[in-house]
C-alpha cells in the first residue's frame, strides 16, 4: 500500500510540474492540463462545434491515451470489456461536460486554477465535493451501471489505436484538422512537448490508478487517503511551481479563462462531481480506463465530446463574462437529469444486479 501511495503522489506531482511547463511553453494560463477543455478543443478540431476560438487537436490527450495503452499492454492489464449501461454513461458524461464548461474546467484544472491563486476554483471544488457526496448517496443505496463483460479483443484496441494514429499525424504536422487562429485554442505548447507530457502522465496514471473523484470519494466513504494523496500532491507541486515562475496571482477577479459567478461555479462542479461519481471516475480516469480496453469508458468519452459540442453550438459554455441564461438553465436541467437517473437507478431498480461502475474503472 505504501508503494501505491508513493506512485499516486508521484503521478500528481509530475502532473503538476508538467502543467506548469506546458503553460510556460504556450498553453493557456492555469490550463497546463484540463481534460474537459482539451476534449472541448478536440471536439472543435474535428468540426463538431463552430466556436472558432476553441478548436485544436490537443496532443496531450492523444499522448495520454497512448501512454496509458502502452503501460496497460506491457503490464498485461489491457482487457477488452464493455456492455454496461452505455446510453446512461453517455448521458451522464454529456451532462457532466456541460457542468464543467459552465465552471470552465475539469477537476484537474480546478486544482490547477486554485494552485495559481484563482479563488473561484475553491468555490468550484466545494461544489465538486458536494456533487461527490450526492453521488455517494446513490451508490450507497445501490445505484449501479452494471458489470462489464468480456468482448472480442479487437473492441478494446480500436480506441487507443485511433489515438496513436492521430498523435502521429499531429507530430508530423498534418493540417487536416480545424485549428483556432485566436483565443484559447490558438495557445498551445509545441506538439512534441505536449505529446511527451501526455504520454508520461498517461503511463503514470495507468499504473497508479490516479483519479481526482476517486480520491474525494474514498476519503469520504472509508477515510482512505490513497488516491487523495495524488490530489494533494498535484495542488502542492503546482502551487510551488507557480510561485517559482511568478505565476501565482491570488484573487477572484481577472483570473485567466474564469468567471466570478460563485453560484454557477459551485453548481457547475456539483453537476460534474455527481455525474463523475456515478460514472465511476473523473474524466482523466475515464480516458485511462478506455485506453485499457474498457469500451464503456470510450462511450463516456464520446459523451464528453458530444456535450462539449452541444455546449458551444448552443451558447451554454461560460466565458470570462459569466454564465449565460442558457448555460444556467442547462446546468439546472443537467442536475435534474443526473438526479433522475440516480433516483430511478436506486429506488426503481428491477431485478437486474451488477457492481458499481467504479469497480470497473478505478
Amino acid at each position: 500500500m505504501k508503494n501505491k501511495k508513493v506512485l499516486v503522489a508521484v503521478t500528481g506531482g509530475v502532473l503538476g510540474i508538467l502543467a506548469i511547463l506546458l503553460v510556460k511553453m504556450g498553453n493557456p494560463a492555469n490550463m497546463g492540463y484540463c481534460i474537459a477543455c482539451f476534449l472541448r478543443d478536440i471536439s472543435g478540431g474535428l468540426g463538431f462545434h463552430r466556436a472558432e476560438i476553441v478548436q485544436y487537436m490537443r496532443p496531450e490527450i492523444f499522448g495520454l491515451i497512448s501512454g496509458a495503452f502502452l503501460a496497460a499492454f506491457l503490464s498485461k492489464e489491457h482487457k477488452s470489456v464493455g456492455g454496461s449501461s452505455p446510453f446512461i454513461r453517455f448521458t451522464l458524461a454529456f451532462a457532466g461536460m456541460i457542468g464543467m464548461l459552465v465552471f470552465l474546467g475539469c477537476p484537474v484544472r480546478a486544482v490547477l486554477r486554485l494552485a495559481g491563486g484563482d479563488w473561484n476554483a475553491g468555490v468550484g471544488i466545494l461544489g465538486l465535493i458536494a456533487g461527490v457526496v450526492i453521488g455517494i448517496q446513490f451508490l450507497n443505496k445501490g445505484f449501479s451501471l452494471g458489470r462489464a463483460s468480456g468482448m472480442q479483443s479487437v473492441n478494446g484496441y480500436i480506441f487507443p489505436v485511433m489515438a496513436v494514429a492521430i498523435l502521429v499525424l499531429l507530430v508530423f504536422g498534418t493540417s487536416f484538422f480545424f485549428s483556432s487562429k485566436s483565443g484559447p485554442g490558438s495557445m498551445h505548447a509545441p506538439v512534441i512537448i505536449s505529446s511527451a507530457a501526455g504520454i508520461a502522465v498517461g503511463a503514470l496514471a495507468q499504473r497508479s490508478r490516479f483519479c481526482m473523484i476517486g480520491g474525494i470519494r474514498d476519503f469520504i466513504l472509508f477515510r482512505d487517503t490513497h488516491l487523495l494523496i495524488g490530489f494533494i500532491a498535484l495542488l502542492v507541486i503546482a502551487f510551488l511551481g507557480n510561485l517559482t515562475v511568478g505565476a501565482f496571482k491570488p484573487g477572484f477577479a481577472g483570473q485567466p479563462i474564469a468567471h466570478t459567478d460563485g453560484i454557477w461555479n459551485f453548481l457547475g462542479m456539483l453537476l460534474a462531481g455527481a455525474s463523475a461519481t456515478m460514472l465511476g471516475g473523473c474524466p482523466l480516469r475515464q480516458l485511462i480506463a478506455a485506453s485499457e480496453g474498457n469500451t464503456d469508458c470510450v462511450i463516456t468519452i464520446v459523451g464528453f465530446i458530444a456535450g462539449a459540442a452541444f455546449a458551444h453550438n448552443f451558447g451554454l459554455a461560460a466565458s470570462a463574462k459569466g454564465v449565460s441564461f442558457a448555460g444556467q438553465t442547462a446546468t439546472l436541467v443537467g442536475i435534474l437529469i443526473v438526479f433522475t437517473i440516480g433516483f430511478l437507478g436506486t429506488y426503481r431498480q428491477t431485478s437486474y444486479s451488477g457492481g458499481t461502475s467504479y469497480g470497473q474503472n478505478g
